[in-house]
């Protein structure tokens, strides 16, 4: 997984995020937290979009590159985030964990409720600790 620079701007409710690295790869919403959340996922499919294109993808400059960049053009109201990036490879990979037993049935019945199976909920709970739900 690699991590973009984002420039976080806005305030109410409107936000923004847009990726300096990713040119016009950005994100919106009523908050920053939306906002964020919104940007990872354009930053996904952003990146998809480019790999269907055989187009290659920049790597990702740190927060000190990306700010004194001039292009940047970052104002004193707006500031950094960082923005994961995980593509999708399209095919499953078979996982070995250790889980506590009591945990492990919490998580079986939570699976069942939900009417996903145990490798899609930990899938989707993980992307979503990772903020790349």
């Amino acid at each position: 997984m690699d991590y973009y620079v984002g420039i976080l701007g806005g305030s109410g409710d409107v936000w923004g995020v847009r990726i300096p690295d990713l040119p016009g790869c950005f994100g919106g919403g009523d908050s920053a937290e939306a906002a964020i959340a919104d940007a990872t996922s354009a930053a996904r499919e952003w990146a998809e979009s480019q790999l269907n294109d055989d187009v290659s993808i920049r790597s990702p400059r740190t927060v000190i590159e990306v700010v004194a960049d001039p292009e940047t053009e970052l104002d004193n109201s707006e500031s950094a985030v960082m923005i994961p990036l995980i593509l999708d490879r399209g095919r499953s990979v078979r996982a070995n964990l250790s889980l506590d037993a009591g945990l492990l049935e919490a998580i079986d019945a939570a699976a069942k409720q939900a009417g996903v199976t145990r490798s899609t909920f930990m899938a989707t709970a993980a992307k979503e600790k990772m903020g790349v739900a």
